[in-house]
């Protein structure tokens, strides 16, 4: 099996990957056998969020394919937790689905008791979208490198502290990393949202933050803030002048931001494998991988086993990141 890592790193080069793997292209009557009724996707966040903006991008077409209607059920809560509960406790015949963040799949187990065995208790279908983010200053600092950066950071209370939106986001965990990996002396500053932290990156009361591309992209080009790494293991496609973190002294660094389909651990291989074939074509749609693209987030289509060793994989980066950090939820 091709390393999951490695080919949802190849994303930023070449949006669609893996479809070889997906021998049988798919077809509208596939999804005769299973679905007879509505199918429903349930969401982990709000209405806006980029995991339902995903979600409602694929609904229209994906419904096609599958025969039935999709219907979106945003069941927000504990980082995406409350949604992948009420999806093991669903009937496994493929009408009950889930997009669910890397939160819930392979973070929060880590931060705190679950309900339910993140690995072993849900089916991956595919990888849906990922996204890497953007290490950025304020555009009056005096950092212009990773170099810099680290330079500051290493100096013993350099306040050199990073921002994100809430304790064990992919905006949290890439800035630990970091740290452990230079030595970095600064300390996380937590929000309740990551508008709330650029707010005050953009104000120059907090010195940095990985930001999402979402959030910080209109930023940099306005000139207000400035980029200075990116942490993906390829260079983020709207700023092709801006090294990655891994190219930058640190080989290997990678923090994606992502999310996958996922269905209840007794679903039938049959049906699985149906849900798959049809979430590949609608993720490998070229209107699909542009509209995606608009929104800062690249298409990462993979087969069920791909995506479940994707989910593993981080899992333990993720949680090693946690016990050597030792975050805790307060």
């Amino acid at each position: 099996s091709k390393d999951p890592m490695n080919s949802m790193s190849k994303t930023f080069a070449s949006i669609v990957f893996l479809i070889g793997a997906v021998s049988t292209p798919a077809s509208p009557s596939m999804a005769d056998t299973f679905a007879t009724k509505p199918i429903r996707v349930i969401v982990g966040f709000a209405p806006g969020g980029s995991a339902d903006a995903v979600a409602r991008v694929l609904q229209p077409k994906l419904a096609e394919r599958l025969k039935q209607p999709l219907i979106i059920e945003n069941r927000p809560g504990g980082g995406g937790t409350v949604a992948t509960e009420v999806l093991v406790k669903s009937p496994p015949d493929g009408h009950v689905i889930s997009y669910a963040t890397m939160g819930a799949l392979s973070v929060n187990q880590f931060l705190g008791k679950l309900n339910y065995d993140p690995l072993n208790d849900v089916a991956p279908l595919s990888v849906g979208a990922v996204f890497t983010n953007i290490l950025v200053v304020n555009s009056q600092s005096d950092i212009k490198t990773l170099a810099d950066y680290v330079r500051k950071g290493k100096v013993r209370n350099s306040n050199l502290h990073f921002g994100s939106a809430g304790i064990g986001t992919i905006n949290h965990l890439a800035g630990e990393m970091l740290k452990l990996r230079a030595g970095l002396s600064g300390d996380h500053v937590s929000y309740r949202s990551g508008a709330l932290a650029i707010n005050d990156l953009l104000g120059g009361s907090l010195p940095s933050m990985f930001g999402s591309p979402v959030d910080v992209l209109a930023h940099i080009e306005s000139g207000k803030l400035r980029a200075i790494a990116t942490t993906g293991l390829k260079r983020h496609e709207s700023l092709p002048n801006v090294p990655t973190v891994a190219e930058s002294g640190y080989p290997g660094f990678e923090a994606l931001n992502w999310s996958a389909f996922i269905a209840p651990k007794q679903t039938p291989i049959g049906t699985i494998r149906q849900l798959n074939l049809a979430i590949v074509a609608e993720l490998s749609d070229p209107a699909t991988v542009e509209q995606l693209k608009k929104m800062g987030l690249d298409a990462a289509p993979s087969t069920p086993e791909e995506a479940g060793a994707f989910i593993r994989r981080e899992a333990a980066k993720w949680g090693d990141i946690v016990k050597q950090t030792g975050i805790k939820v307060d």
